[in-house]
């Protein structure tokens, strides 16, 4: 980072007889030591690179200072160190072992061509923007803004990513989706107001397999909760059987998805659907007897009660078919909860009440996948005019988290942090001092001695080596 030989002290009372004076002259030193990690996990994933070739660069390479790869890269390791703002780069481009983890030759910057650049190896936020703010049409012949997304392309970086993560084809996947509120408070594009939300917001659209983000789609909130899922599965899967054409896929969401379309299609495709369905008169009567009986059980023995039923159910006018629905009759101390799923599993693969216990409940993991991305790695921040511009803040927020979970996943496995939340990650794991030295033939980083997490710093490196050993360098 940038440093003030002759900036101020600040002087600290403490209860030691030593005075405790601080200063910013420490030299390069970097509060992201742990960054080294990520940059390994790239190397053995090539994440960011696979979004980088979703952009087409139409500047003149004479003239280019920052390729497409350091630009993407450089925003992505910066969410994922937790700088969550276009604004934190003009700080950050000072920093040597953020452009270490870029790929920069020259990590000092002394190599930048105007003499006002020296020492900012980085980009600056407004040559980061341009990745946001490029029109679709952009050619050579545009003035400013060159870097065209090809969003086809990067709407399937995500699929393309999840099939190589695994060595074998598994036998059976889950498919979550689900939907958020992603509250805006200025009048950018696709602006409304949500009833069920109560406030302005999009409405994102997310599709999971486990911890393997597939689908990150912004919505305005003026839609239905499953518009445009159909569309998104016929794209994901058709890519996934063609990796693993024995694959069953099963699909798993609220009552927000319980669709004519969505089941017809599944049916048609030969895709398995639990889906919550909301209640009505008609379904809460069909389990009248069996709520009767969760009731007579709490009062027996004061705890919460549940009865299972499993039955045919067909709406009025929905509905194309009969399909088979499961009722929960459950009873608290607040009184009754029914809840009910519809589904195409068979009576015969899996009873009632393993049906919703084991299965259905099991989605709400993806809630915690998605107030991952939302709160820890800045999926909200879409404060851009235009939904182009925001949908890409989505997706750098979706790679950096397909990033920090595959750190998790091939990393921290067999470690204490093999469930950590990235928030936890970070904090532990990625944020450690470091003093930078910068020679000729090398970048000596000293970590600190302190760091309380050096064991696992080194069972992560191993891990990461393993599976893509770095070549020594004498």
């Amino acid at each position: 980072m940038q440093t003030q030989c002759n900036g101020p002290s600040f002087h600290f009372p403490t209860k030691i007889s030593r005075q405790v004076v601080a200063r910013f002259d420490g030299g390069a030193i970097s509060s992201e030591g742990g960054g080294l990690l990520l940059q390994q996990v790239e190397r053995v994933t090539g994440i960011i690179a696979r979004f980088a070739a979703c952009f087409t660069d139409h500047r003149r390479p004479e003239l280019v200072e920052h390729t497409v790869e350091e630009l993407v890269a450089q925003r992505i390791y910066a969410l994922a160190l937790g700088y969550e703002d276009l604004n934190d780069h003009d700080d950050l481009r000072y920093d040597p072992l953020l452009a270490v983890l870029v790929g920069k030759r020259e990590p000092t910057g002394q190599d930048r061509r105007q003499q006002r650049d020296r020492g900012k190896a980085l980009a600056g936020k407004s040559t980061l923007n341009r990745l946001e703010l490029t029109p679709v049409r952009a050619d050579g012949r545009s003035r400013y803004k060159k870097i065209v997304l090809d969003t086809r392309r990067a709407e399937m970086v995500f699929t393309d990513l999840f099939v190589p993560a695994h060595h074998q084809p598994p036998a059976e996947i889950v498919l979550d989706l689900d939907t958020t509120d992603d509250p805006i408070h200025g009048n950018q594009l696709g602006r409304f107001f949500h009833g069920y939300y109560r406030n302005y917001c999009y409405l994102p659209l997310y599709i999971f397999c486990g911890e393997h983000l597939l689908w990150a789609q912004l919505r305005p909130s003026d839609i239905d909760a499953s518009a445009g899922s159909v569309k998104a599965l016929v794209k994901i899967i058709s890519r996934i059987r063609a990796a693993w054409p024995q694959v069953k896929i099963l699909i798993r969401g609220d009552s927000g998805f319980c669709r004519e379309n969505l089941m017809c299609w599944c049916e048609t495709q030969g895709v398995d659907y639990l889906l919550g369905r909301a209640k009505n008169k008609r379904l809460v009567g069909e389990i009248a007897p069996e709520m009767a009986q969760a009731k007579e059980q709490y009062q027996r023995t004061g705890q919460a009660a549940r009865v299972f039923r499993d039955f045919e159910y067909q709406t009025l006018t929905s509905w194309s078919r009969s399909r088979r629905v499961v009722g929960k009759a459950e009873y608290l101390a607040k009184g009754e909860n029914p809840r009910f799923v519809v589904t195409s599993l068979a009576k015969e693969e899996i009873a009632a009440r393993n049906l919703y216990e084991d299965y259905y409940c099991a989605r709400g993991d993806m809630e915690n996948r998605i107030k991952e991305q939302q709160l820890y790695l800045f999926a909200d921040r879409t404060s851009a005019a235009t939904m182009r511009a925001n949908q890409l803040r989505l997706w750098f927020s979706s790679v950096a988290y397909t990033l920090l979970a595959a750190l998790r996943r091939l990393g921290l496995k067999n470690t204490e942090l093999a469930q950590a939340q990235c928030s936890t990650i970070r904090l532990k794991l990625l944020k450690i001092g470091a003093v930078i030295r910068i020679t000729v033939r090398k970048v000596w980083v000293s970590l600190a001695e302190s760091c309380p997490y050096q064991r696992i710093f080194q069972q992560v490196y191993e891990h990461l080596v393993r599976l893509c050993p770095t070549p020594l360098r004498c």
